[in-house]
C-alpha cells in the first residue's frame, strides 16, 4: 500500500544544520579527523552549579508533571530577568516555557499565521523560520537585506514587503548565520512601521543576546515603548546564554491573548516541559552572580575565537560577513562556482561547495543555501581554538585552490 503524507509534512526541509552535523559525525566514526563548523552550539559544559540543582530537585522528587506553561518560579525568574536586562516589565502569565526555543516559535507562528497569511522574513534567515511558516500554511515573504545595511533590514524595505495579508515580522538580532545586530534607532524605524498596519506582530528571537561583540548592545523591539512591545512575542532560552543545549528549555513571552492560546495548544501537543530541567534553569536564572561570572567568560573566549577568525579570513583574502553578535561567521564561497576542484569535483553551489570541503579537507559547513543565501557557507566558531583555526585555515586554502 501506498503511504501517502499530508501536504504538511512532505513540505518540510530536514535541518541543514543538523544534517551536516550527523555527516560530520559518521566521517569521524570512521577515524577521520574532521573539524565540524556545523551545529550552533556552545563547547562549554553547563556549569556545575545548575547541575547541582538539577540532582536536588531529582533528590527532592522534583520529577511529576508541571503546568503545561511551566513552573510559576521559573516563570516569575523569566520575568525578572528581562526586566534586568532590558528594562521591560511582563507578567509570569505573559510567559509559556517550550522545549527548547523551536516549540515556543512554533506555537507562535500556529496562534498568529495560518492559510493565506504571509510572514516577513528577513534574509539570510535562520534555517527554521520558513518552515515553521510553511507548516502553519502561511507563506514566507523574503526580504534581501543588503551590505551597504549591514546585512538588515531598513523600515523601508519592511514597508514594501507588507500586504493585507501580512500577520507576522520575524526579527533575530543578534542574528544567525550573519551576526547582525540591530541598534536601537533601526528598531525604532522598523516598529513605527508595524505600528502603521493593524494586526501585524512581531517575533522577535533573542536567544544570543547575552553574545554582542565589539561595543554592541542588544536592544529588545519590545523596549521601545508599550504599543510594539503589545505587538511583541520575545523567544529566548536557556540554550545559548547558559551552554543548556541539550536541557532543551526555552520560552515565548507574549501578549496575555497569545500566551493562554500558545498554553492551550502545548497541553495537548506535549504538555509541560522536563520538569527537571526546568528548575536547573531556575537556578540558572536566580544565581545571577555565578551565571553574569560565566556568560562574561563565554563570551569572551567567543570574542577571541570571532578575531582568531577574522583575522586568518582577512589574511587570506576571503570575502565574509562581519559578526557583530553570535557564535557565527557568513563566508562568500561563490568565486569557487563553476570551476572543479583538486579533487575532481565541480562546485555549482554552496551544497555542492560543503560536501567538497568535507569529502576533499575534512571540514564542515553549512551551505548558505538553508539561510536563503547560496553565495555563501556558515562556520560556527564555538569550537576550541586551535580546531577552529585549523579548520579556517583549511577552507581558505580550499577556496585559493579552487578558484586559480
Amino acid at each position: 500500500m501506498e503511504i501517502k503524507l499530508t501536504r504538511r509534512v512532505s513540505g518540510i526541509a530536514e535541518s541543514a544544520t543538523l544534517a551536516i552535523s550527523a555527516k560530520a559525525k559518521i566521517l569521524k566514526a570512521e577515524g577521520r579527523d574532521v573539524v565540524n563548523f556545523g551545529v550552533g552550539e556552545p563547547d562549554f559544559n553547563t556549569p556545575d552549579y545548575i547541575i547541582e540543582a538539577a540532582i536536588k530537585a531529582m533528590r527532592e522528587g522534583k520529577t511529576k508533571y508541571t503546568p503545561a506553561s511551566g513552573i510559576p518560579e521559573l516563570k516569575k525568574a523569566i520575568v525578572e530577568n528581562r526586566k534586568l536586562a532590558v528594562g521591560v516589565e511582563y507578567s509570569p502569565s505573559q510567559v509559556v516555557i517550550g522545549t527548547g526555543a523551536k516549540q515556543p516559535l512554533y506555537n507562535a507562528v500556529a496562534a498568529l499565521a495560518e492559510e493565506g497569511d504571509e510572514v516577513i522574513v528577513p534574509s539570510p534567515y535562520w534555517v527554521t523560520y520558513p518552515e515553521l511558516a510553511k507548516y502553519c500554511g502561511a507563506k514566507s515573504v523574503f526580504v534581501e537585506t543588503k551590505p551597504e545595511n549591514g546585512y538588515k533590514m531598513t523600515a523601508a524595505e519592511l514597508e514594501k514587503a507588507i500586504t493585507p495579508r501580512t500577520k507576522l515580522l520575524i526579527l533575530n538580532s543578534p542574528n544567525n548565520p550573519t551576526g547582525a545586530v540591530y541598534s536601537r534607532e533601526e528598531l525604532s524605524a522598523i516598529a513605527d512601521v508595524v505600528l502603521k498596519h493593524d494586526g501585524i506582530f512581531v517575533l522577535s528571537d533573542e536567544i544570543y543576546r547575552d553574545l554582542v561583540y565589539g561595543g554592541k548592545k542588544h536592544v529588545s523591539i519590545a523596549s521601545l515603548g508599550e504599543e510594539i512591545k503589545s505587538r511583541t512575542i520575545i523567544i529566548d532560552g536557556m540554550s545559548k546564554s547558559y551552554a543548556m543545549t541539550g536541557w532543551r528549555i526555552g520560552w515565548a513571552i507574549a501578549p496575555e491573548k497569545i500566551a493562554a492560546a500558545m498554553t492551550r495548544a502545548q497541553s495537548h501537543m506535549t504538555s509541560n516541559v522536563n520538569s527537571v530541567a526546568q528548575y536547573a534553569s531556575l537556578e540558572g536564572l536566580t544565581n545571577r552572580e555565578k551565571s553574569d561570572e560565566f556568560i562574561a567568560g563565554m563570551r569572551k573566549t567567543f570574542d577571541s575565537r570571532r578575531l582568531a577568525a577574522v583575522k586568518i579570513l582577512e589574511n587570506h583574502g576571503a570575502k565574509f560577513i562581519m559578526p557583530e553578535g553570535a557564535f557565527y561567521i557568513f563566508v562568500d564561497v561563490s568565486v569557487t562556482y563553476g570551476k572543479p576542484t583538486r579533487g575532481g569535483n565541480k562546485i555549482e553551489n554552496s551544497a555542492g561547495f560543503a560536501n567538497a570541503l568535507l569529502n576533499e579537507k575534512e571540514v564542515a559547513v553549512v551551505p548558505g543555501s538553508a539561510f536563503g543565501a547560496d553565495n555563501y557557507i556558515r562556520i560556527s566558531y564555538a569550537i576550541d581554538e586551535s580546531a577552529l583555526k585549523k579548520g579556517i585555515e583549511k577552507l581558505c586554502v580550499f577556496i585559493e585552490e579552487t578558484a586559480e
